[in-house]
This record gives C-alpha cells, structure tokens and sequence, in this order.
C-alpha cells in the first residue's frame, strides 16, 4: 500500500497550489516566500491499486529555472511507496536534484521489503547476510534507538506487521494467539550483528527486519548533504510529508513548515518557522484500515504487538538529524504524552516535539515554543519539569 501525499506550498503566504497531488502532478519551483505543508491521505482498506501505481508511477517530473544565481529546480518523483518533492536554489540545483533522484531511487531498491532483490529483503529470506554501508548505518542507529528508548523503536517487528496485513495492504485482525506466537520474533534483542564483519543474524527462526520507521529520514538526511555538497545554500525535501530543510529560505529568512492536522488531509495544527532542520510527524491518520466501526492504525507496539493506543494522535520531531527524527516521531507516539514529554528532558539538546492528544491539546517543547505558532490550545513542556 501506498501513502499518497499532498505537498501544498503556499508561494505568497496567501495562495497554495498542489506541489504533489495523488495524481503525481508536478510542483513549481517555490518563491523565496515559501511554506510547506505535509499533509496525508489516509489509505484505507479500499485501496487496493498499490502494485499498479507502483509501476507507472516510478518516473519523476520535474520543473526548473535557470536564471544565474535564481536558478532553481523542483523535481517529483514516487519511491518508497509515497510521492516525494525535491527542491533546490541556486547556480547548481538541477544537478543537486538530478543526484537526489539518484540517491533516492538507489536507497529504495536497498532498503525495500519488498523487493525481492533488495539488500534487506535477502536479509529476511536468508536469516541474514552482509551489511552495505547504508545498512549497516541504518542498523547501528535503530539499534542505539531501541536501547534508548527501551524497547520502543524495534524494527524487528515485521512480523507483526505483516501479521496485521500492513506490509501488503490485505489487511487482517490477527487473533491474540498469532500475535503472542509471533511477539517472541520481535526483539531487537535477538538481531545478532558483528561489527567487524558487518554482518548480521538471528537469534531465532522467522524473525525479520524493516527499516521502514527510520528509512525515509535517513534518506532525507542524506538528501541534505548532497546540496550541501552541490553547493546548495537553499533547499527544501519533502519525502511524503517527511520534510527537511536546508538553509533558510533564499531571502534569508526561516522556513515555514505547517504541521499536519490528523483530523483532515487540508488542515494544520500549527506552523514551524525553522532553518537546517528535519520536521517530521507521524500518526495513526497515515495508514490504517476499518472493520466492524473500528480504525486500526499501522503505529505498532511492540510491547503488545497491536495498534498504539497511549493518548497521543499525532507526534511531530523537530532535529537536524533526519534519520533520528523519524525514529523517534513513531517512539514517541508509542509511549504517550507523560514519557514522550521525559524523554525529551532527557535527550533536549538532540530533538524538539509537537504532541497533540486525543482531546486535541498540543504540547510544544520550549526550545521551539517560540518558533511555533497556532489557534490549538497550546501548552509548553519545560526541562524543569513543568507543562
């Protein structure tokens, strides 16, 4: 199944246009005055296309200018099971995005469960195998996140997952006996991973990786230090509502990121105004099914091996570090307002976060409180201690 993402960008803080419509319509290149907004189209357990779309929609569009230093290039392009936009300023941007469509395309046939011919779909087949240096830095840092988080960022939880119906779309309720025969697979515990020859095993028979909670962020990340590489002072990535920017805007001014609302695909919560940062939200409105009048999100915990269900309805991670910001956009939602809130006490000078509960509260950290702006009731999370 696929996510299918609108990137809407406002080019006059009045006026949005569709940057990456469902039909994978092609953005314009942004005025100095723009604003992202990630927002989602939840898929539900009617679609059913994903195969098809996957095969036609693989091509990218693009839209350039190439006017000295007004040069800019904006490109879209479908990968990782969602529509992504990349833009770039400046004399070298058609060729940071032409390299950023490389890199992209490259990390997917790496890192896709899948293809079969995948690097970490051979992983599952085979019980193990080699590590590349993607791989091997995606595992190293998702197991620093299980240790840091206790358990809660598992990215053996695949056969969960699968269980569930979401690694193919042909959803199921598994019955509480496949789930408690299938808990024992998923530990990060049992990944058993020798640096020195960058390999990897495991402990026990089934069990089965997925980089799909950190690989986007990773990707974004890698993204950024191509422009930077190419030159590029200004750029904007957005990998399915995963964004990240570089730089400020070409005016010199900070980035306007809107914040999804998890009530409806057109509205936000709040905007960001930030600079060389990863913005990246997650919630149970991304990817979920409904039977019986119930809605079952693809946000797993892996305590329970069932949907997350501890108040929070979406979590948005504000860091320069891409990868660690999509690690944690799932981690904290898993673990609710009170633990996301001391977690990030204990980690403040790594991330930043927008919580919003059940009841539609938000709770903003104060290294961003300033930079934030909404009509929600809005409450700060302070290191002291206080909210």
């Amino acid at each position: 199944m696929k996510k299918k993402i609108v990137a809407a960008f406002c080019l006059a803080m009045v006026m949005t246009v569709g940057g990456c419509s469902g039909a994978g319509t092609a953005a314009q290149p942004e005025s100095s005055e723009s604003q992202t907004q990630p927002a989602s189209v939840s898929e539900s357990s009617s679609s059913s296309d994903a195969s098809e779309e996957n095969s036609t929609q693989k091509s990218a569009s693009s839209t350039a200018s190439s006017d000295a230093a007004d040069a800019s290039s904006s490109r879209d392009i479908f990968a990782m099971d969602t529509y992504m936009t990349v833009t770039a300023y400046g004399p070298n941007a058609e060729t940071a995005v032409d390299q950023a469509q490389q890199e992209i395309e490259r990390l997917d046939a790496l890192l896709s469960t899948g293809e079969e011919t995948s690097e970490v779909a051979q992983i599952n087949a085979n019980g193990g195998g080699t590590l590349s240096e993607d791989t091997t830095c995606l595992l190293e840092r998702s197991l620093d996140l299980y240790d840091s988080t206790n358990g809660v960022f598992d990215i053996a939880i695949y056969p969960i997952m699968d269980a569930w119906g979401f690694t193919t779309g042909n959803y199921t309720i598994p019955s509480d006996e496949t789930i408690e025969s299938l808990l024992p697979l998923t530990d990060a515990n049992d990944i058993l991973y020798d640096k020195d020859s960058a390999s990897i095993s495991f402990a026990k028979d089934g069990m089965k990786i997925d980089f799909g909670g950190i690989a986007k962020g990773y990707t974004s990340g890698r993204i950024a230090d191509i422009y930077r590489e190419c030159g590029v002072t200004s750029g904007l990535i957005n990998l399915g509502g995963n964004v990240q920017v570089v730089g400020t805007k070409t005016d010199g001014s900070k980035w306007r990121v809107a914040v999804q609302s998890p009530e409806a695909e057109d509205d936000y919560l709040g905007i960001l105004s930030t600079a060389d940062r990863a913005v990246i939200t997650s919630g149970g409105y991304e990817r979920y099914f409904e039977q019986d009048g119930m809605k079952y999100h693809h946000i797993i915990d892996p305590s329970t091996g069932h949907p997350a269900n501890n108040g929070l309805v979406s979590v948005t991670i504000v860091s320069a570090d891409g990868t660690l910001a999509d690690g944690l956009s799932t981690s904290l939602f898993i673990m609710g307002k009170d633990k996301a809130a001391e977690y990030w006490r204990a980690h403040s000078d790594e991330f930043d976060t927008i919580l919003e509960d059940a009841d539609g509260v938000l709770y903003v950290t104060e290294g961003i409180a300033d930079d934030f702006t909404s009509d929600h009731e809005t409450n700060i999370i302070r290191k002291d201690g206080d909210t």
